[in-house]
């Protein structure tokens, strides 16, 4: 069983999001910030992010540059799941894609439950 780090801010969306993954035979954390979120994945070291770029206090941009700075986090997959259309980021799409491991964008308005979860499947790194 793959597990997931969820980071939602929204508490409904984040109950939303877990059980969908659980659903589909993931465990999932969820935290709403990004400070939690390092807590959690140096104890989980998840096997994917799913993440909302708006966070308080610190930014999922921010939560990114710290979550790649850990040697031991530089290949966990990132899908980036958020209110922020991908527009937005289309100048940085190659920073976010290359230096920060995002694989994936999603849209939230436009992003359906079976999407999410097919998109977490897809990025999943194979184990042996």
């Amino acid at each position: 069983m793959a597990d997931i780090l969820l980071i939602e801010p929204d508490r409904l969306l984040a109950e939303t999001y877990l059980q969908a993954l659980a659903a589909a035979g993931y465990s999932v954390g969820a935290c709403s910030g990004a400070q939690a979120a390092v807590l959690v994945a140096d104890q989980t070291r998840p096997d994917l992010v799913v993440l909302e770029l708006q966070l308080t206090t610190h930014s999922g941009i921010e939560f990114l540059y710290e979550f790649r700075s850990y040697p031991d986090w530089q290949d966990i997959p990132v899908v980036v799941h958020s209110q922020v259309p991908k527009s937005e980021f289309q100048q940085n799409w190659q920073l976010l894609k290359d230096e920060l491991g995002v694989k994936a964008y999603l849209y939230k308005p436009q992003t359906t439950l079976r999407q999410l979860v097919a998109t977490v499947n897809e990025q999943l790194p194979v184990k042996a």
